[in-house]
């Protein structure tokens, strides 16, 4: 039986925002990257030219979207658009930081906490929501794109979502990593292990930061602010 080629998925989360940088809940919502996020990713595209992949593929929203157009301009590669690739929407929460949260919606934020996979959070959705439809994006890679290499820009809480089907991890247990902005996670789906599965390569690398002196505090490694 001939063994099936690899298709390798190259997953960037866009680079820092305003809105992380202010450390508000972004989802659906939007705001554009700051001159630190602009330079991580022109850092990444930099390392993106020198890795071979097929096709380069953006969430819908603008962070990431800019950030693909600087990594484009590096790769030459143009960009497709796919909205399952969009951050969780987090409905009323969206552009206020937490301190304003538990002011107006403390409640909210509770439910939020609580690690329900079914919570809908008022005018967004759920973890499971926003997980099946991520999901959605990778499964087809196996049907309609098997075998290629496969760069995506997105976002914290897609990546989340890659983390937990590869690794098999239940929606309801909390986080147990983190996604920098402007890092690279790879993933494979091939034969390891004499069984065909995806397996994670790397996770999360930010070596091509290192060129930009780029200092991480503890805000940028809050999970809370990934999206």
């Amino acid at each position: 039986m001939p063994i099936e080629p690899k298709t390798t998925l190259l997953a960037i989360r866009h680079g820092e925002t305003v809105w992380n940088a202010e450390k508000r809940y972004q989802g659906h919502g939007d705001s554009p990257l700051t001159e630190t996020g602009r330079n991580q990713v022109a850092a990444l595209g930099r390392r993106m030219e020198r890795i071979p992949f097929d096709t380069l593929i953006s969430s819908d929203l603008g962070r990431a979207q800019e950030t693909a157009s600087i990594v484009s301009g590096y790769t030459g590669h143009v960009v497709e658009i796919d909205s399952r690739l969009r951050e969780r929407n987090y409905g009323v929460l969206e552009g206020l930081t937490v301190r304003e949260i538990n002011t107006r919606h403390s409640d909210v934020l509770n439910q939020l906490n609580s690690d329900d996979p079914d919570y809908i959070i008022p005018e967004g959705e759920s973890h499971r929501q926003h997980y099946q439809r991520n999901v959605a994006f990778i499964e087809e890679l196996l049907t309609k794109r098997t075998g290629a290499r496969i760069a995506v820009v997105a976002h914290g809480g897609v990546l989340d979502s890659i983390f937990r089907y590869v690794a098999r991890l239940p929606l309801d247990q909390p986080r147990c990593f983190i996604t920098i902005n402007a890092s690279l996670t790879i993933i494979t789906h091939g034969n390891f292990y004499d069984t065909t599965r995806w397996v994670i390569e790397t996770w999360g690398d930010t070596g091509h930061l290192d060129e930009i002196s780029k200092t991480l505090d503890s805000g940028q490694l809050d999970g809370i602010f990934e999206n």
